[in-house]
């Protein structure tokens, strides 16, 4: 519990940086800050999970180790096999939890978060809206109106400037306005009515004049928040159900349906590593010769970090197509199935763990 405090905290205070300017410059209430938060808890808590497994585990046993206890245990006949069983079942029970994490509680948290950052556009729009006020509800969009009526939701005299795109800069003045919001898709919509868009490159080199009846300016979720999709659910929003639902109408081959199966197929994957990473806690620490807690954390980072490097490599294969994802997410997991075999065998020969053993080398001291 420990370790799973203190790995969620590192999560969190990674990201206070990005907290503070929400909360500074873009008016953001705490209490949303703290919902965003919380949305946010099960995918840190699915992603820390497979190293706090580990982390405990390994400990646990470095400490039988270091206090002989696991001498002694062998002296009076119990195999390290046998010290297994409640390493197993402590496993299977941190297996459930990531299991129903990722089935149901990451997707949950995931479309709550986007839902959240939607309400807190729609409010600021309608908070920094201010009649003849020249205001930027949103990043590189100034917007200008002669009069407001919040009741009806009319804008008269609309004066809007869209920097979003690098090369061009649409200036553009319409008779009347409204805000729609459209929540199922993520999007606000600045509907304007008789007027003209001005749209003149960065460098001066040409200029257009598009006269228009009506015209829709749609601002999304990525205009808020950087990295937010707007109009369509990522695959990590989507339930098992929706997952199988898309992957029959995608066409096979599509980014987005290898995303999606990648998706689908680490919701058993990633669950199952957490259940290895137990595992192989019980031969990494019977056999390190080492005093300390530091010395098992330092040693479960490099196996989780080893493991997470080789995760977000075949996640970014698969996505690409380059592997077919029903063979590439399970790379991660060979490669642990592989170490907890070799590494049980090297405990069952009472042969300590030292990597540096077949080199035709020594370091010796004072080099």
């Amino acid at each position: 519990m420990v370790g799973l405090f203190v790995f969620v905290f590192l999560m969190v205070a990674a990201q206070m940086l990005s907290i503070t300017e929400l909360i500074v410059t873009r008016g953001v209430r705490i209490s949303q800050v703290v919902g965003m938060l919380l949305f946010l808890l099960p995918d840190i808590l699915n992603f820390t999970l497979p190293a706090v497994t580990l982390m405990s585990v390994l400990v646990a046993f470095l400490r039988l180790s270091v206090d002989s206890e696991i001498i002694a245990l062998k002296a009076s006949g119990v195999s390290l096999y046998q010290m297994l069983p409640p390493v197993a079942a402590f496993s299977i029970f941190a297996f459930l939890i990531a299991l129903a994490l990722g089935a149901l509680a990451v997707p949950w948290g995931n479309r709550s978060f986007k839902d959240l950052v939607f309400q807190i556009a729609k409010s600021k729009a309608d908070l920094v809206l201010k009649e003849r006020v020249f205001s930027e509800p949103f990043d590189k969009i100034v917007l200008y109106v002669n009069s407001f009526s919040r009741q009806e939701g009319l804008l008269k005299d609309v004066f809007v400037v869209d920097r979003r795109d690098k090369s061009i800069t649409n200036t553009i003045v319409a008779e009347e306005g409204r805000i729609i919001m459209q929540p199922k898709e993520r999007i606000i919509t600045l509907f304007l009515m008789r007027g003209t868009i001005f749209l003149v490159e960065r460098d001066l080199s040409s200029a257009r004049t598009i006269k228009f009846n009506t015209y829709g300016l749609n601002i999304g979720l990525k205009d808020i928040m950087a990295g937010l999709a707007s109009r369509q659910k990522a695959p990590h929003e989507l339930t098992i159900s929706e997952l199988i639902k898309q992957l029959n109408t995608v066409p096979k081959g599509e980014i987005r349906y290898n995303r999606i199966m990648r998706e689908l197929l680490e919701k058993v994957s990633i669950p199952l590593a957490v259940l290895f990473m137990g595992i192989i806690g019980v031969p990494l620490g019977a056999q390190i010769r080492a005093r300390g807690r530091s010395a098992g954390i330092g040693v479960s980072l490099v196996v989780f970090s080893f493991y997470y490097l080789c995760l977000m490599a075949i996640r970014g294969i698969c996505s690409n197509g380059l592997l077919s994802p029903a063979i590439g997410v399970w790379i991660p997991n060979l490669f642990l199935i592989i170490a907890t075999v070799y590494l049980f065998r090297r405990a069952a020969n009472e042969r300590s763990i030292n990597f540096l053993e077949g080199f035709p080398f020594r370091w010796k001291r004072g080099n």
